[in-house]
């Protein structure tokens, strides 16, 4: 008889599981995520094609350039793979200046290492995936009492300190992190640069407002880094955060 009741128990477990609707299916219940799937999802899988790319994702590594107001979104197949650029999409709005945000209300869009914490389908932006600003270095650096918060890459084109694109290019990102999630990839990396590291003419106009904020710089250098190891090694670097909040890539 106790290997019976076990029996039925674990047949019951493996029933409710299957039961269970997976993240994407869940996702579907949202009216604007519903639509986004059923209108983008075989474009996207004929563009992973055409990209040499398996739908749906394993990972995706987000990055986003302030000054160039671009964002790029990148796949790989497996671990052991490298990084493929799948799309670069154009950051439609910009608020504040470059360098760190630092408190709540002084509009700057974060720069660094974060990632996306949460998917948000009722987005009075359309929709929206949310950030882990403050992450353990920004709590160091940025003010104590109020560093701010809610930052989110979201679409309606408008902001007041996120990252925000149009809505066409919001479902699509949508869709593609949900299915990354979806497939296993429960930490998903957004990386936001001041500047396009490689652009000239970017570079000079950072370098002009070193010389009026010489107190971002070494920030700065840290996130260079970061970005001249993705770009040669086409692979996520792992990041730490020192007592003081300063980052380093290890």
């Amino acid at each position: 008889m106790k290997y019976v009741a076990l029996s039925l128990f674990f047949t019951l477990v493996l029933v409710v599981a299957k039961a269970q609707p997976s993240f994407f299916d869940a996702q579907k219940n949202y009216p604007k995520v519903a639509v986004a799937i059923k209108t983008r999802q075989d474009t996207i899988i004929k563009q992973f094609e055409k990209a040499g790319l398996v739908w749906p994702p394993k990972e995706i590594y987000i990055r986003s350039f302030k000054y160039d107001s671009q964002m790029e979104i990148w796949v790989r197949n497996e671990q052991s793979e490298s990084f493929k650029l799948f799309k670069t999409y154009r950051v439609c709005a910009l608020a504040g200046t470059l360098g760190p945000k630092r408190m709540e209300g002084d509009y700057q869009v974060p720069e660094g290492f974060y990632y996306i914490t949460e998917f948000n389908p009722r987005s009075e932006f359309h929709l929206s995936l949310k950030l882990n600003y403050p992450n353990q270095s920004d709590k160091k650096l940025s003010d104590s009492l109020r560093p701010g918060g809610g930052i989110y890459i979201h679409g309606s084109c408008v902001t007041v300190g996120c990252i925000p694109i149009n809505d066409m290019q919001i479902e699509e990102l949508y869709v593609i992190a949900a299915a990354a999630k979806n497939n296993g990839q429960d930490f998903i990396p957004v990386h936001i640069f001041p500047v396009r590291y490689n652009n000239s003419k970017s570079v000079d106009y950072l370098n002009r407002l070193f010389k009026d904020n010489p107190g971002i710089e070494p920030f700065s250098v840290k996130l260079k880094e970061a970005y001249e190891y993705f770009d040669k090694e086409k692979r996520v670097p792992v990041i730490a955060v020192g007592k003081k909040g300063e980052y380093f890539i290890m």
